[in-house]
């Protein structure tokens, strides 16, 4: 079974669904399961310097008090899945190409899951700023990325036209927000599901899987 996820690195539910699909994946493994992560920009038009944290919450949510709710409510639901989220201490929303780059560097060997949850720590619970060139080297060795690979990703140009074109290829299927999961290439899931609606998909493309050989 091949699962997609598209996803970005500053979405919080991205984060928290991350976590609910290892949780389903824990308790009912699939074998012969391959995992894809996939670039998605929530911020497409991001500036590659960011922007301030307080400019842009006023501006998605046209005031602070009503970003402050929200978050508020991500964080009481991130609790419950063992994410401390400490938005307090993040001060710039960045761009996060670099670190698409980055993830996909990582999957050539094997270790976009770890990079992905490191850019997710880094970025929601330390106030790291993930659109840095600096701080994205560190991040890489934190695990376990060797120092060409990291550099190369972060400020070569083909991981970048690979990070565009999945962007592109999510827009045009449609998607508009994330974490959004892919079965088999068939059967689309918006959101940051709990382990029971995973399941169903699992079930779902399997016996698509089963039907589709049998004719």
């Amino acid at each position: 079974m091949l699962l997609e996820i598209f996803a970005d690195t500053v979405c919080p539910w991205c984060y928290i669904g991350k976590r609910r699909l290892m949780r389903a994946l824990s308790a009912r493994p699939q074998p012969g399961l391959s995992l894809r992560w996939r670039a998605f920009q929530l911020n497409p038009g991001m500036p590659m310097s960011g922007i301030d944290r307080q400019q842009y919450m006023q501006a998605k949510f046209g005031s602070l008090d009503r970003a402050q709710r929200v978050f508020d409510n991500v964080a009481r639901v991130g609790q419950q899945e063992g994410i401390a989220f400490r938005f307090d201490l993040v001060k710039r929303t960045p761009n996060t190409l670099r670190s698409h780059r980055l993830v996909q560097a990582a999957a050539r060997l094997g270790r976009d899951g770890l990079m992905l949850d490191r850019l997710f720590a880094a970025y929601f619970t330390e106030g790291v700023d993930i659109g840095d060139a600096d701080a994205l080297i560190r991040l890489a060795g934190d695990v376990g990325l060797p120092d060409d690979v990291a550099h190369a990703a972060v400020d070569g140009l083909p991981e970048i036209d690979t990070a565009l074109n999945e962007d592109f290829q999510s827009r045009r299927l449609g998607i508009t927000g994330v974490p959004y999961l892919i079965f088999n290439g068939r059967f689309g899931l918006s959101g940051a599901q709990e382990p029971e609606v995973l399941y169903n998909m699992f079930d779902l493309a399997k016996e698509d899987d089963r039907e589709r050989a049998a004719s």
